[in-house]
């Protein structure tokens, strides 16, 4: 099960790193941008400090990181080439010298406890074999009190659903298909991973597993009638 999850997820991505900031904008309806920018805003760091950025993909929330704090951000990715993608997006800017990108995988973090004074994450539990497991690991790297951002798709509750279910069912993977062999299949996933991760989770118990994994002060904010949410907390100290 492990395995085929792995597999999934870094079959899924393999395609996307040179056009993922302008699709996901796209195909979210312009929504992804907007909620990536609230996750960061709940994770308020100094400029001295130093982020860590799990599931960084292609950099947007390292890259926002760093325009809103001026701070030190690590982005961590098991995906090489979303990594590059985030390399040719740094190249040349002024978070460039700021960010550090390492391919690992969320699940086993290449760092020592505590090491970290805040950690993002994001659209990350839904392709992990144990999101209780993942979530204990994220937190250990984070110095208590230190806060942590998560974000992840939602499915909208009623009486929205019955359109999101008509975009998500029919719109997102039409429009995948438009663009490409690899967005094509990113729009016939996307749906049902979503829906699978919300009946495991929804909002209010996402927030419970992050408590459970060690995190205090635990919020969760639905974005855009209920498409996203993002969870913020802080480290038990």
């Amino acid at each position: 099960m492990a395995n085929d999850i792995v597999s999934t997820r870094r079959a899924l991505f393999a395609g996307l790193g040179d056009d993922y900031d302008r699709w996901a904008t796209v195909l979210s309806l312009g929504q992804d941008p907007r909620w990536r920018r609230a996750m960061v805003s709940h994770v308020a760091v100094e400029a001295n400090q130093h982020v860590l950025d799990v599931a960084c993909g292609t950099g947007m929330v390292s890259r926002a990181l760093v325009a809103r704090y001026g701070c030190r951000v690590t982005g961590v990715d098991q995906s090489v080439e979303m990594l590059q993608g985030a390399r040719k997006r740094l190249s040349g800017t002024a978070a460039d010298a700021a960010v550090t990108l390492v391919e690992g995988r969320a699940e086993a973090l290449p760092f020592a406890d505590a090491s970290f004074d805040a950690l993002t994450a994001t659209y990350l539990l839904r392709y992990v074999d144990d999101v209780e497991a993942t979530l204990r690991e994220l937190v250990r790297v984070v110095v208590p009190g230190g806060p942590v951002g998560y974000l992840e798709f939602a499915v909208p509750p009623w009486p929205v659903r019955p359109l999101w279910d008509l975009y998500t069912g029919i719109g997102l993977p039409a429009a995948g298909r438009l663009i490409g062999p690899a967005w094509e299949d990113v729009g016939r996933f996307l749906r049902a991973s979503i829906r699978s991760f919300g009946r495991r989770y929804p909002p209010a118990e996402l927030a419970e597993a992050f408590r459970r994994a060690g995190l205090v002060d635990v919020t969760y904010r639905r974005m855009s009638v209920g498409g996203g949410v993002v969870v913020w907390g802080r480290r038990a100290g």
